[in-house]
């Protein structure tokens, strides 16, 4: 049972295929060397595990593949430095003409946060670059998937500040005087939406948070999708208080793992409802995206409730997905399910594209 909880979090976030490892190194004030480097101190297997002696080893979401022109789908994509200095990278995918030449038009621009509990995953897994492929061809988007650094060498609220500065690069190219001559040339940036699941979601979450509160000049923000996001707090919600204690353990065990320094599952980071900004979300529209078997799902309604009641005047969607679990779709991308899914999230930017 244990296992099919920490497989429930195994897409909550990040490293880039440009240089990062898969066994590192972290703080010996947490974990204290000892000569018994092969002690295990905290087992969250199948994602990570962290020995006495500091190093910690991912044991999923390491595997890379490179960018590339997918035939299947006619995207091809790039990898890119957004900070050297910071070592934030992302992946771009854009969309190909059957006549194999660049598009001559204007494309509406996805940025796509992964999951993976915010340690384990990177955009340049098989998963997350097979998926972005695919939304890019359907929804006919250019898309940055952002590689934001992980705990717990780089604990939260880091990735949130990766992704920020992540998005001020995009913003960057506004006028078509950027680094990435992709983005010079084909986002459209009065078309922009944020997306991502579980930990990426929460991350689309607040940086949509941060532009209604600072403003991402010249950059509007059609809509953000939250799929299957990883909000938690103290007080249960629906179902949740029926869960096995072990099952809401571990949530609360995970967020203090990759976020030492958190106050707890009420943190306005994973609580939305303890964020007195909530209603400034800075874009028109949310889709909100539940699994009926995910322990998270009461979360995903609420949110729409918690939205609502904050002052929040843009349009949300939930959408639920019968008899599926977390992340569903991206175990099994080619499901039934997993493709309605997809369909669904196409229609909801492409519509926001039709009312622009």
């Amino acid at each position: 049972m244990i296992v099919q909880i920490i497989l429930l979090f195994y897409y909550l976030s990040s490293t880039p295929s440009i240089s990062k490892k898969h066994e590192t190194q972290i703080s010996s004030s947490l974990y204290p060397k000892d000569s018994s480097s092969d002690e295990v101190v905290l087992d969250l297997s199948p994602m990570i595990k962290v020995y006495k002696d500091g190093h910690i080893e991912r044991l999923s979401g390491s595997d890379i593949v490179p960018p590339s022109f997918d035939s299947t789908t006619n995207v091809e994509s790039k990898d890119v430095f957004i900070s050297k200095a910071q070592n934030i990278s992302a992946r771009i995918f854009i969309p190909i003409p059957n006549n194999d030449e660049f598009p001559n038009q204007k494309l509406p621009l996805l940025v796509y946060f992964h999951g993976g509990g915010f340690c384990v995953e990177t955009p340049f897994s098989p998963t997350y670059h097979n998926y972005l492929n695919t939304i890019v061809s359907q929804a006919n988007v250019m898309a940055v998937s952002v590689d934001y650094r992980r705990a717990p060498e780089h604990p939260l609220p880091i990735a949130y500040e990766d992704s920020w500065t992540s998005l001020k690069w995009v913003a960057s190219h506004l006028h078509g005087n950027g680094r990435d001559e992709w983005i010079n040339s084909y986002a459209d940036f009065g078309k922009v939406f944020f997306a991502g699941d579980s930990a990426g979601a929460n991350i689309a979450h607040h940086m949509a948070i941060r532009v209604g509160t600072e403003g991402l000049q010249g950059i509007n923000i059609e809509g953000i999708v939250l799929v299957h996001a990883f909000f938690w707090g103290v007080e249960r919600v629906g179902s949740e208080a029926e869960k096995p204690e072990q099952y809401l353990s571990f949530v609360d065990n995970l967020w203090r793992f990759v976020c030492p320094t958190s106050s707890g599952p009420d943190d306005m980071l994973l609580n939305p409802g303890k964020d007195k900004n909530l209603g400034r979300l800075g874009c028109k529209s949310v889709l909100v995206c539940v699994a009926e078997n995910d322990l998270m799902k009461d979360r995903g309604w609420y949110y729409k409730e918690l939205l609502e009641k904050n002052g929040y005047d843009g349009v949300v969607d939930v959408i639920q997905t019968k008899g599926e679990g977390h992340v569903f779709h991206l175990f099994n991308p080619k499901s039934h399910k997993a493709l309605y899914l997809l369909k669904q999230i196409v229609s909801f930017i492409n519509l926001a594209c039709s009312l622009a």
